[in-house]
């Protein structure tokens, strides 16, 4: 069965100290959530924040994790992972020095390719999230064919982003599948229309067809789906918490 998790970049604001860090997690699993993703955090001790989700019996699913960090401080990242229970190392983007070539995009997987191996010699996965600029086509080719097709599929996996898929001009089932076998964790975020400009929604209130999102995830063997909405319209919380009651829906009767 697939957990079905909250990405906590949807609540950034109420995660920047230690102290609103609790709280929100405390809130979280209150909401019903038992599967959680880390980012957009302000800084608490990682013993801490172990306390907490072992206390509060949360799994840690994947995190996003600054590239500077992956570079300059990886054993410190994948102790601290140890740390909180968590398996899966994620990338929130390539940074923009990568984003706008197809020398920038091989550059990248020439760079990420040592922190990956390592990552994998470790006993854990990287996992790359994606946007909409990796749909991007040079010569032909798309940068996340080039992610998919050029990195080892070992140590290199994804979280792929039903929004983001949208955005990018393809179809979202479609890709989750492509990447059967390299992807444990699927952002599900839905795409609504504001007049002429595409705005985040909760789950089941914009127009993707989450249910073949759900079946494509079962095919692919993801094992949670974490919700997001990066921008809410109204109480985060709140939209967190519809978007879980329709998702599991959209997981009662798929």
């Amino acid at each position: 069965m697939i957990a079905l998790g909250a990405q906590l970049y949807t609540v950034r604001a109420f995660t920047q100290t230690p102290e609103d860090i609790e709280r929100t997690l405390r809130k979280i699993k209150e909401i019903g959530f038992n599967t959680i993703q880390i980012s957009g955090f302000g800084y608490i001790e990682p013993q801490r924040l172990a306390d907490l989700v072992r206390e509060l019996e949360l799994d840690v699913c994947v995190t996003h994790t600054p590239f500077d960090r992956l570079q300059n401080d990886l054993d410190a990242v994948i102790q601290e992972h140890r740390l909180i229970g968590c398996d899966t190392i994620g990338l929130g983007a390539m940074p923009a020095q990568y984003q706008s070539s197809k020398e920038g995009a091989q550059q990248f997987i020439a760079d990420i390719r040592p922190i990956a191996d390592h990552i994998r010699e470790e006993g854990l996965t990287f996992a790359y999230h994606n946007h909409n600029f990796e749909f991007q086509r040079y010569d032909g080719r798309l940068v996340m064919d080039m992610l998919i097709e050029d990195t080892d599929p070992d140590a290199f996996h994804f979280i792929l982003d039903t929004f983001w898929l949208q955005m990018g001009g393809v179809n979202p089932p479609d890709y989750i599948r492509k990447v059967a076998g390299r992807m444990k964790v699927c952002h599900f975020k839905d795409f609504a229309v504001d007049h002429m400009k595409p705005i985040f929604s909760e789950i089941g209130l914009g127009n993707l067809d989450l249910k073949e999102c759900f079946r494509a995830c079962e095919d692919a063997g993801v094992k949670a789906i974490v919700i997001e909405e990066d921008e809410c319209p109204r109480d985060p919380f709140d939209c967190l918490a519809v978007s879980l009651r329709n998702l599991k829906a959209i997981a009662a009767n798929h």
